[in-house]
């Protein structure tokens, strides 16, 4: 499967603005971003790519001083790419992410592997590394877990690692769901079902936890079945969008359907949001 990427340039790369550009290009299907020093690149499955979508998206934002180049970037390549561009990384020091190319460090009580290929999700992006935050404070002993939009599923690899008793992994891009297993095996899980879907793959059955860290559309549009077999007292942690505008409507939605506000966790502009079904 091929790519494209966006490569963007911005004159004051650490502004708020590469969030905003970032928000706008995820509602329009890219669901890969890497940072990078003078700016961030943007990734879409080349055949979902449509550009006329993604110049209405930016065109809002023509004065924020940006310049991008559209590159073909082969599958094959994409190990190579990480490679060169992966670091390891520590949350709360207590869980340690490396590639499968990185020396391990025993000391940590968890350390998660990860050959990320094209898939989203290595801890890097302040959304997984805020959900990762959550899931280090929750309780998922014996807990039935469900993630959607699990990218390489390191927050399900977490969650196993945590006591969690059943895990299902849920992703629409294809390299995503080899992925996920792939990380799973590396990770000696063995308690993992994953599905290539969206919600329409979701099984029937409860959940004591689910982890859905995509962006707000979806989020909106997906809400209804998450609700629908998460069990009563149940928590459910959101994330992939902003405090403004977007919690408000994300609140609002989940309470609608009968899961209460807990509270939230912020990283620059980005927020994780955890609520509890009634």
């Amino acid at each position: 499967m091929d790519y494209i990427e966006l490569k963007f340039k911005l004159e004051d790369p650490e502004a708020y603005r590469k969030d905003i550009l970032i928000d706008a290009l995820a509602n329009v299907g890219f669901d890969t971003f890497e940072e990078h020093d003078e700016g961030f690149s943007a990734y879409v499955v080349k055949e979902n790519f449509e550009q006329t979508a993604m110049e209405l998206a930016l065109e809002p934002f023509a004065d924020f001083d940006f310049a991008y180049e559209i590159n073909n970037v082969k599958s094959e390549n994409w190990n190579a790419v990480w490679e060169s561009n992966f670091e390891p990384i520590h949350i709360k020091d207590q869980v340690y992410v490396r590639a499968t190319f990185h020396n391990p460090k025993p000391d940590f009580p968890y350390e998660i592997v990860i050959d990320p290929k094209m898939s989203f999700g290595t801890g890097h992006h302040q959304t997984t590394a805020l959900m990762m935050e959550y899931l280090l404070e929750a309780d998922l002993q014996d807990k039935e877990l469900l993630d959607m939009g699990c990218g390489t599923a390191i927050l399900a690899i977490l969650a196993a690692k945590l006591g969690a008793k059943s895990l299902v992994a849920i992703d629409y891009d294809p390299v995503c769901y080899e992925s996920t297993l792939e990380n799973a095996e590396l990770n000696g899980i063995d308690k993992l079902t994953a599905y290539c879907g969206s919600k329409e793959a979701i099984p029937n059955q409860k959940y004591d936890v689910i982890l859905a860290n995509i962006n707000r559309n979806i989020l909106l549009d997906q809400m209804e079945s998450y609700s629908g077999v998460l069990k009563t007292k149940g928590e459910i942690y959101f994330s992939g969008f902003y405090e403004e505008p977007d919690l408000g409507i994300i609140k609002a939605a989940a309470e609608n359907l009968g899961m209460q506000y807990v509270n939230h966790k912020k990283k620059d502009a980005w927020v994780a949001a955890k609520f509890i079904k009634k």
